[in-house]
C-alpha cells in the first residue's frame, strides 16, 4: 500500500527511539529526524499500562516511523516529550495510505 502523501507531512521531529532501560536508566537510539504532522491538542487516553493520561501533542507519520512507547520526541517547537501510545494504520488491501499515529505527553 501507499504512505501518507508528502504534501501532508508539513512538520518534522526528532525521534530518540526508546530501546529499554539499563543500569543508569532509559537506552534511546540514534536520533533521526521524521517528516509528519504534528496537531498540539490536548486529548485523554490511556497509555500502555491502562491508566488515563493526558496527551498534548500527536503525530501522524508514515509507516516506517521508528518510534516504540517510551521514545524521546523533539518537537517542531523544540520541546521534548515522551511517546505514550503509538499505533501502526495498516490496511491490507485496500486502497487506502498507512501510517503511524504518536500520542505524546
Amino acid at each position: 500500500m501507499t504512505a501518507l502523501p508528502a504534501w501532508l507531512l508539513r512538520h518534522t521531529v526528532t525521534v530518540e527511539p526508546y530501546r529499554g532501560s539499563g543500569a543508569y536508566g532509559p537506552v534511546y537510539g540514534d536520533p533521526a529526524a521524521a517528516a509528519c504532522l504534528v496537531a498540539e491538542t490536548v486529548k485523554h487516553i490511556r497509555d500502555a499500562t491502562g491508566a488515563v493520561v493526558v496527551s498534548t501533542a500527536q503525530i501522524y507519520a508514515g509507516p516506517d516511523l521508528d518510534c516504540p512507547v517510551g521514545s524521546r520526541v523533539i518537537l517542531p517547537d523544540g520541546r521534548i516529550t515522551r511517546a505514550l501510545t503509538v499505533a501502526a494504520h495498516t490496511a491490507p488491501g485496500l486502497p487506502v495510505p498507512q501510517s503511524s499515529e504518536v500520542y505524546c505527553e
